[in-house]
């Protein structure tokens, strides 16, 4: 299947290296390869084939080559020199694609030797919004129970998806966390990885956790680390600009794949919408250069609401996510009237979409088909 980023990603080839990271198994070198089909002499080396590995070593590709597909570089010891070097020295003919399954720009310190000679794209899961976009029918229930990984949310086969899910986490614990340091206890980590999961759309106590595995609090925010870098997970902190009486600890965290989540159909509805929300915060920023964050708000008397979408560091809107046709959130009718914000509750089982005191009540599905990306 086609994905909606590819002529971002093609357009600023002829202008800069590009970065195309993302979770494993998400589409990076499908992605890839379609790319490649719109060059003539284009060339996928892959950094973990041991074939590839000495062609990108010894810089063996033909004078001809028009796009370079590296994957996986991140794996190469001084990656951020050898790139720069490709780049600097390069043929004006030549695009370069560097793809990976971890954080290049961030985790790595992509640092001031590749300042200026790239564009980041960050490809994740589909969205209700992508796949409005390609029209192709968006499975609600289906993204809840599947997520929105190419493979398992295609298939029409529960069993299959819930077969792929196992063979990713476990190749992502047992084989690419070892890729970003020496873990000690594999066990703790794993155990991390299984609290999270029960606690998703909750405030995060690093302290709580070290207690419950029996590790210390910076244990646990290196091992959390390591799975944000790795696209596992990410983190939602706490907006607090012109927000008084803002708790400025506490992040929440997020899973990727909304399949991993453990709870109610209310925590994996807020999951998807906080994938689908960082998804349209990213796009926003790869692609258009627009300034945004995803963040959540809340004060410590405890008014608290699930979103905040933030733009030049000033609130666009305030989002409170909703499984029934509850009445408006207290907390989001608090923030709307106290500091005008924009306000909107979306809601999966709603039967009229209406405005209730300056708040949007809409369906959780049009909202998040209207997202960029």
């Amino acid at each position: 299947m086609k994905r909606i980023q590819t002529p971002y990603i093609i357009n600023d080839l002829k202008k800069k290296m590009v970065f195309l990271t993302g979770p494993r198994q998400v589409g990076k070198t499908f992605l890839s390869k379609q790319i490649a089909q719109e060059f003539e002499n284009s060339l996928y080396l892959n950094f973990d084939n041991i074939e590839d590995r000495d062609i990108i070593k010894n810089r063996a590709w033909l004078e001809k080559t028009d796009l370079l597909i590296l994957d996986e570089l991140h794996k190469m010891p001084k990656w951020k020199n050898y790139l720069k070097g490709i780049y600097d020295t390069k043929q004006k003919h030549l695009q370069i694609l560097v793809t990976g399954s971890a954080r290049l720009d961030t985790f790595h310190k992509v640092g001031d030797s590749l300042a200026g000679r790239y564009y980041l794209h960050r490809l994740l899961p589909l969205s209700p919004a992508e796949l409005h976009r390609l029209n192709m029918p968006v499975q609600l229930d289906g993204l809840l129970q599947k997520g929105g990984f190419p493979e398992p949310y295609l298939t029409d086969d529960i069993i299959e998806a819930t077969r792929w899910r196992l063979q990713y986490s476990n190749s992502v614990l047992s084989t690419d966390v070892f890729d970003f340091d020496n873990i000690q206890n594999i066990n703790a980590l794993r155990t991390v990885f299984e609290l999270l999961r029960t606690k998703v759309g909750s405030p995060i106590s690093y302290r709580s956790l070290a207690e419950d595995v029996a590790i210390s609090p910076m244990t646990v925010k290196k091992y959390i680390a390591i799975l944000e870098a790795l696209y596992v997970i990410f983190r939602v902190t706490p907006f607090s600009k012109n927000i008084a009486r803002s708790l400025l600890k506490e992040p929440k965290i997020y899973f990727f794949d909304t399949g991993l989540v453990k709870g109610d159909e209310g925590s994996k509805l807020e999951n998807l919408a906080a994938t689908c929300l960082l998804k349209h915060v990213y796009a926003k920023t790869d692609s258009l250069a627009e300034n945004y964050q995803l963040h959540y708000l809340r004060t410590k008397d405890g008014n608290e609401v699930d979103f905040a979408l933030i733009k030049d560091n000033i609130i666009e809107q305030i989002i409170e996510v909703k499984n029934s046709n509850h009445d408006i959130s207290k907390s989001l009718y608090w923030f709307n009237k106290k500091y005008h914000l924009p306000a909107i509750q979306i809601v999966k089982e709603l039967r009229h979409e209406r405005m209730v005191d300056n708040i949007k009540v809409i369906s959780i599905l049009n909202f998040l088909s209207d997202l960029f990306m």
